[in-house]
């Protein structure tokens, strides 16, 4: 059952939920009453990365919703049929799919080891089509279908390209699966981008994009997760095919102060790519 204006009794399996953005959409739209499929690969924990799959299903239990946490990884086939089939089971369908799992390595043509490459491209954009690919017979049967990339803007400014080009395009291969998806499921399943206008506050962030000074200038990942909770309560059939920047969702949901979402109140907020 779900109630009008909420998410409640809505299945969302989100993708490298176990931490940042993915976990607080997760905990966003556990708040409602929702379940929440946790795919991720953290099972045990990491050195450097806070949370597990079970870390981040506790949190979602204790802020109202139910949890499924799967060992997932999105380059195998194998594990991602097995993964939806296990949420099906438990929940009886699929609402909502968030392609939040990525990889990033920042260096240019010469300094990105082909191993790098492939991850990139296997997570980001393979693992994006496939997880869509598998989900998308669920969703069809859902009442207001969503699928939701964390994935940028296409803007095909060269700046975007010239210092990290395997990066950019597993990221933008993100973004031409909402391009392509959205026109071929258009009036069935709503295909959309989320990218935040800011630097958000992850353990990705802290560990490759300059720490602490990096940090300071990030917002919380609450701010995509209110924006990405605003869409999915969005009709499937008229919301489709958008590139949408978290701030902006929430503007046109009357928000006006962002002031809550800066880590630190004051300071200078630092642009993300693509932006």
């Amino acid at each position: 059952m779900t109630t009008q204006g909420t998410l409640r009794g809505k299945t969302l399996f989100i993708t490298g939920a176990s931490r940042g953005i993915g976990k607080a959409i997760a905990l966003r739209a556990a708040a409602d009453g929702a379940n929440v499929v946790i795919a991720a690969k953290t099972s045990e924990p990491h050195p450097k990365l806070p949370g597990t799959i079970y870390s981040a299903a506790e949190e979602v239990v204790a802020a109202g919703g139910k949890a499924l946490p799967l060992v997932v990884d999105v380059r195998s086939e194998e594990s991602v049929q097995a993964a939806v089939a296990a949420a099906v089971s438990a929940f009886g369908g699929i609402d909502i799919l968030v392609n939040n799992a990525s990889a990033i390595f920042l260096a240019g043509t010469e300094g990105t080891p082909m191993k790098r490459f492939d991850l990139m491209h296997q997570v980001n954009t393979r693992g994006t089509y496939l997880c869509s690919q598998v989900c998308l017979p669920y969703l069809q049967k859902a009442e207001n279908p969503h699928i939701l990339n964390l994935s940028p803007p296409l803007n095909f400014d060269p700046k975007w390209f010239g210092p990290h080009v395997a990066y950019s395009i597993a990221k933008y291969g993100m973004s031409l699966c909402v391009l392509g998806m959205a026109e071929e499921y258009r009036g069935k399943v709503a295909v959309n981008a989320l990218w935040p206008r800011t630097v958000i506050a992850t353990a990705a962030v802290e560990n490759l994009l300059g720490g602490q000074d990096t940090l300071r200038g990030s917002r919380k990942p609450e701010i995509c997760a209110d924006a990405a909770h605003a869409i999915f309560l969005r009709p499937a059939k008229t919301t489709s095919g958008n590139f949408y920047i978290d701030d902006e969702v929430l503007a046109a949901e009357g928000v006006t102060n962002f002031d809550g979402y800066a880590l630190v109140p004051g300071a200078e907020l630092f642009p993300d790519f693509f932006v």
